[in-house]
């Protein structure tokens, strides 16, 4: 895969086009965590996720009383079940 993308850094510095050469210098920077992606996949989206949720925590408890009582809603945020998309109404029979 490597020797795929070095060819196309080529490729794009042959050509001389001004959007390729910056396509080139991009593909060059990060050429360490392309590779690094492709070969074992992992992803931060759980730690994005985790930092997206204290971060709405902390926004909607402005005023709690001490960072212990901040740290127990934190745990009991955590233990909760995610329901991606909630239905807005439940359907009685």
């Amino acid at each position: 895969m490597a020797e795929d993308i070095i060819e196309i850094m080529d490729t794009c510095k042959a050509v001389g086009n001004p959007h390729l050469l910056w396509f080139e210098r991009l593909i060059d920077k990060h050429f360490e965590g392309i590779i690094a992606h492709a070969t074992y996949d992992i992803s931060a989206a759980k730690i994005e996720g985790i930092n997206n949720k204290i971060k709405t925590l902390r926004r909607q408890g402005y005023g709690y009383p001490d960072d212990e009582y901040f740290f127990l809603k934190l745990f009991v945020m955590s233990r909760r079940s995610y329901e991606r998309n909630p239905k807005s109404h439940k359907i009685c029979d």
